[in-house]
């Protein structure tokens, strides 16, 4: 592939983004991560990094604050000065995870606010519009630019302390076929991918996820969980020449999972 392509990954350092970035480096994609993580937990980040280093492709990490809009010019900017003249940013990944867990009636536990429910839409569903508008504007996008995030089955299932996750998960998917429709002009293709119940550190936050799991489980037709890994292969696809007419729409990668 052309070497002077980038994918630029929001939420990389963990779960499904850190598993895409290596399935991209390993097809010769430079690598650009940008993550907020605390400086206790960067040891192991920085091995995971080194990692995606060893496919012999550059890797630029950030641990900065992606959903911050007053910090997003500059972290742009950054990005515009460490791309070698020429490279483009081929794939966008969102793979943001934050949210808040919290019930919307309970008796002895604090529920959800509005504000709750902003945090979570702004950074798990309008952030994605933020960063493709901001690329688009300072012209960082290859002409075949291809955007991928990751909803859930929570789009149209209620689940306990879900529902401000699920919330921004469906306009994740509205900002999606929306930028499919607008940003064609410039060549981006956008798309969601739906995984299956993944173990990951998100996952694990989700109070009752030994439940969800089990569920899957029991659901899933081929008897195991979604992994990181599945995920990561069906972004990689999705960035391929052949995918290139797939655009606006939610792909399932669930080892139908949902088809009960």
């Amino acid at each position: 592939m052309n070497n002077h392509h980038w994918a630029l990954i929001l939420g990389g350092s963990s779960g499904l983004g850190l598993a895409t970035a290596k399935k991209l480096a390993s097809h010769g994609y430079h690598i650009l991560i940008v993550h907020r993580d605390r400086r206790s937990d960067m040891d192991a980040i920085e091995a995971s990094f080194q990692e995606i280093r060893s496919f012999g492709n550059e890797v630029i990490a950030m641990n900065v604050d992606a959903l911050n809009s007053n910090k997003r010019e500059g972290i742009i900017a950054d990005i515009q000065q460490q791309l070698p003249e020429g490279h483009t940013i081929k794939v966008l990944v969102h793979s943001v995870a934050k949210g808040t867990l919290k019930p919307m009636f309970s008796e002895n536990r604090q529920t959800l606010s509005d504000t709750d429910f902003r945090i979570t839409f702004d950074a798990m569903a309008l952030s994605l519009y933020d960063w493709t508008k901001a690329l688009a504007t300072v012209k960082l996008f290859n002409e075949d630019a291809r955007i991928i995030s990751f909803t859930s089955e929570g789009n149209t299932k209620a689940l306990p302390n879900y529902s401000a996750v699920s919330v921004a998960k469906v306009a994740l998917e509205a900002l999606t076929r929306s930028i499919a429709l607008e940003f064609a002009p410039i060549g981006i293709k956008a798309n969601c991918i739906q995984a299956g119940i993944t173990m990951t550190k998100s996952l694990s936050m989700i109070p009752g996820y030994e439940q969800i799991k089990e569920n899957a489980l029991r659901r899933n037709p081929n008897n195991r969980l979604t992994m990181p890994e599945d995920v990561a292969n069906a972004v990689y696809l999705l960035t391929t020449d052949e995918a290139k007419w797939i655009t606006g729409t939610v792909i399932k990668v669930d080892g139908g999972e949902s088809l009960i």
